[in-house]
Formats: structure tokens, C-alpha cells, sequence
């Protein structure tokens, strides 16, 4: 492995921004320090003008492997990954077969080892049955459960009363959950065949998915975990109404080793998706099912008191839910398209977006995307730029325009609903365990990323 030295580099992590090189070495970050002298065999890339950020960590993403490949499968969404500056991924249990033993489980990651260009861990899956095999679980090789507290993708939903009690007593690491009430989508699904018959218009996604159904599954899910002390993170929360279920013990001014510090104690954690802060309900009209997805994207107000929330740090982290549909599915009539878009190529430049429209700091992004997901998992040696840790690096010009088009959209569903959108900033350079993986639109695979351990 090539011994690298980033020079001139404006460093963004842990709340601060300076000027340093950076010394990778053997896979790890071996020295951060102002005018290093290159060693003899290192290769030296300038990154004047650029900033080096942590690799950001996706902790929910759907790389549909196995059995929906026809989607998208682990090499390539990770190669989408490493070109959007995602060293590492979290991904879900919702394949076929749905991942609920600890052999389908293992299964996952020797297709991940021989085929991901980015460092992985997967879910273990919940049903109403399978409490022994979610036991079995070693969480400190694992990233966690994912409980679906309401039907999507898949359709997993996790139902029974008594073993959501006992799956809430007993696990010992991070229950994920997706909470929208299945009974209230059902009744607003009924009216709306009532009104519409089968052709259902995709404007009533957030009307059939609604408010109510997140905020009843989401304070069910927050009072078991209060009932027995879970550690409960909440997946892509999209409504104001939520927010309330959620607790910031420190003021919207903390500094980034204050906002880790209280983020490390918390019992209950939620998450903010980039398309529920992107998007908004007036999009379905030109975009239609390409941003139907599960839970919802709603009304314009909620996208902005999510933003705020995000900020005064209520919300976590900010993730993807990455979760691809070919164009052909996409394409069916209004309401009976999959849920899902993807995302993950993208998620820092959506981000960037907000930067430059000053309403979010490079500091906040790097801190929501790469320490506060490192933290809140326990991930090892990761999410931070840091002597001796792993060399998950990412170089980010953020002045450079770049039109998302077909011809550089690297999914293999091959589309975007950001398709001809010109945002400003793009990833240059990446590296995953140190090796310089993606370098100005090329790619070096002769390596694959790791399986992430947890300090648990």
C-alpha cells in the first residue's frame, strides 16, 4: 500500500478548522502536523484551496444484496459511496432473504469482503419471531438490530406487543427503528381508495403516510426504550411533530467535543435524512414517484424545523437511506411505485448546498455525517482525523459546480432526482483504510474496504 502525504490541506474535524499535512501510512493516519517533509517513498498530493474531512459514516442504507441485484448490489453502491465521500455504510436487513439468521447475516459480509469498496457492517433483522437468533448477535462485529416499527420495503414489520417488549428489554446494543403506525396508514390508505380508486396520486404519499402515523409509532418506540432503559436510535425522522420525543442536554452554541460528549450518555438518538431536508411536499409535482419513499417527504414546514432541530442538536446525524428502484419500477403508475431514491453519491453535496447557502458550517456537516455517527455506534477507530486511526479520508473542493447527470451517476438504477441540478462542490479524492480509492472521477479497486468493529 502506497504511503501518501496530503499537504496544505484545510483540516475540518472536531470543531475546527486548520491548516496541516497529513501522513498516511500503512492504512492509518500516522501523523497530523503543519510543513511535514515527505518521506522518500510517499507520494504527495496538494490539496491547496481544498478541505480533508473525516469519511463520512452512512449508518442506513439499502444495497439491495441479495436477491433484488437487479437494483443494485454492494459493488456498486459502495462505489457510489467512495465517489460521494462515504467510507463506511451501515446497511439494512430488508433483501431477500430478509436478513433475520445469524448465517444470512455472515452470508452478507463475505459478499461485502470479496466485493465493497467501502467499510460495511450490516444489521440484524427483527420479525415477531426470531428473538433467539437476534441474541445471538456478537455487537461488537455487528452495528446493530433494525426493528421495522411499520411496513416498507420488503415489509418486515415487527408487530407482536410481547416481542417488541422483549427485544426492548434484553438487546444490549443499538435498536434502530422505522416507526410510521401501520394501523393509521392502513385507514388513510382505504380513504384514499375511496376517493381515487387503484390510480392513487403520488401528492397523497404524505397525506396515506402522515404525521400522525410517525409521531404514534416514534412515542411508541421512545416509551418502550424509556420503560426499559434501550439504547434507541429512531431512523429518518420526518416530521415536526417528532421532535418533542427527542432531548438536546446541550444549547444550539455547545462546541462539537461538548455535543459528543452529551451524544456519547444518550439513551435515545434520532435521525435526520438529507431528502427530508432537500425536498418538500411541492417537489411531487415535478418529480412524482422518483421522491416517494418511506416515511414521507411532507410539507415545506417540516423540512425547516427539521433543519433547526439538526442544529440544536435534538437530531443526531445526518444519513442517506439509500435505497435504489430501477427506472422501469419507478415508472409505474403514480401511487403503485417502490418507495425509495437513492442517494448516497450525493449526500455531501446536498449538504454543501446549505453551506453555501450559509445556513449550515463545514464544521457541523463533518460533525453530524462523520463523529456523531462514530460515536453514537461505538465505531472503532473511525469518524475522526486522527493520529493511528484508520485513513478514511476524504478531499472535498467545495467551490467546484457539478451537474449530476446520467453520464456520471455511478448507481446501478443509473438515475437521480437530481438528474440536470448543478451544486457546487464535489469530492476529489478519497481514501478508504488508506488507500487512495477514488482520485478525480478514476478508481483504484485493487482493494476493499473492512468489516467496522465496535468498542462495546
Amino acid at each position: 500500500m502506497a504511503t501518501h502525504l496530503i499537504v496544505n490541506a484545510q483540516v475540518v474535524n472536531e470543531g475546527k478548522i486548520y491548516e496541516a499535512d497529513v501522513l498516511v501510512k500503512n492504512g492509518r493516519i500516522e501523523k497530523i502536523a503543519a510543513k511535514q517533509t515527505a518521506p522518500h517513498d510517499a507520494v504527495v498530493i496538494d490539496a491547496a484551496g481544498k478541505y480533508l474531512i473525516p469519511g463520512i459514516i452512512d449508518d442506513q442504507v439499502h444495497f439491495r444484496e441479495p436477491g433484488l441485484t437487479h437494483k443494485a448490489n454492494i459493488y456498486t453502491e459502495s462505489k457510489a459511496a467512495v465517489a460521494g465521500g462515504v467510507t463506511s455504510f451501515m446497511e439494512m436487513p430488508n433483501t431477500n432473504p430478509q436478513t433475520l439468521t445469524q448465517d444470512l447475516l455472515e452470508q452478507k459480509y463475505q459478499v461485502a469482503q470479496a466485493t465493497s469498496l467501502a467499510n460495511f457492517s450490516f444489521y440484524m433483522g427483527a420479525s415477531n419471531d426470531n428473538y433467539d437468533e437476534v441474541m445471538r448477535t456478537d455487537n461488537t462485529k455487528v452495528c446493530g438490530l433494525k426493528i421495522f416499527m411499520g411496513s416498507s420495503t420488503g415489509n418486515m414489520l415487527v408487530d407482536s406487543e410481547s416481542t417488541l417488549e422483549k427485544l426492548f428489554a434484553n438487546y444490549e446494543a443499538i435498536i434502530s427503528t422505522h416507526c410510521e403506525s401501520e394501523a393509521i396508514i392502513k385507514a388513510n390508505l382505504a380513504k384514499a381508495k375511496a376517493q381515487f380508486g387503484e390510480q392513487i396520486p403520488v401528492q397523497q404519499h404524505p397525506i396515506i403516510r402522515n404525521e400522525e402515523a410517525c409521531y404514534a409509532s416514534s412515542s411508541l418506540a421512545v416509551a418502550l426504550a424509556q420503560k426499559h432503559g434501550t439504547r434507541l436510535n429512531v431512523f429518518h425522522i420526518s416530521t415536526a411533530d417528532e421532535i418533542a420525543l427527542f432531548q438536546s442536554d446541550v444549547d444550539a452554541n455547545a462546541s462539537c467535543e461538548q455535543v459528543l460528549q452529551a451524544l456519547a450518555k444518550k439513551k435515545i438518538s434520532s435521525e435526520i435524512c438529507v431528502h427530508h431536508l432537500y425536498f418538500d411536499a411541492s417537489d411531487y409535482d415535478t418529480l412524482g414517484s422518483l421522491i416517494k419513499c418511506n416515511p414521507a417527504i411532507k410539507a415545506a414546514y417540516h423540512k425547516k424545523a427539521l433543519f433547526e432541530a439538526m442544529l440544536n442538536n435534538r437530531l443526531d446525524i445526518i444519513a442517506t437511506d439509500h435505497a435504489p428502484h430501477t427506472w422501469e419500477e419507478k415508472q409505474l403508475p403514480n401511487y403503485q411505485a417502490p418507495s425509495g431514491l437513492p442517494l448516497v453519491q450525493h449526500s455531501l453535496q446536498l449538504l454543501l448546498s446549505f453551506y453555501h447557502q450559509q445556513k449550515i458550517s463545514l464544521e457541523k456537516i463533518v460533525e453530524k455525517m462523520c463523529h456523531a455517527p462514530a460515536v453514537l455506534f461505538n465505531v472503532r477507530n473511525r469518524g475522526f482525523i486522527r493520529e493511528g486511526y484508520a485513513a478514511d479520508l476524504v478531499l472535498v473542493d467545495v467551490h467546484a459546480p457539478y451537474t449530476v447527470s446520467k453520464a456520471n451517476i455511478l448507481y446501478k438504477c443509473n438515475w437521480s432526482p437530481l438528474e440536470g441540478k448543478t451544486l457546487t462542490g464535489k469530492v476529489t479524492h478519497t481514501f478508504v483504510n488508506g488507500h487512495l480509492v477514488f482520485n478525480n472521477g478514476a478508481f483504484d479497486e485493487c482493494m476493499n474496504g473492512m468489516r467496522l468493529t465496535f468498542d462495546r
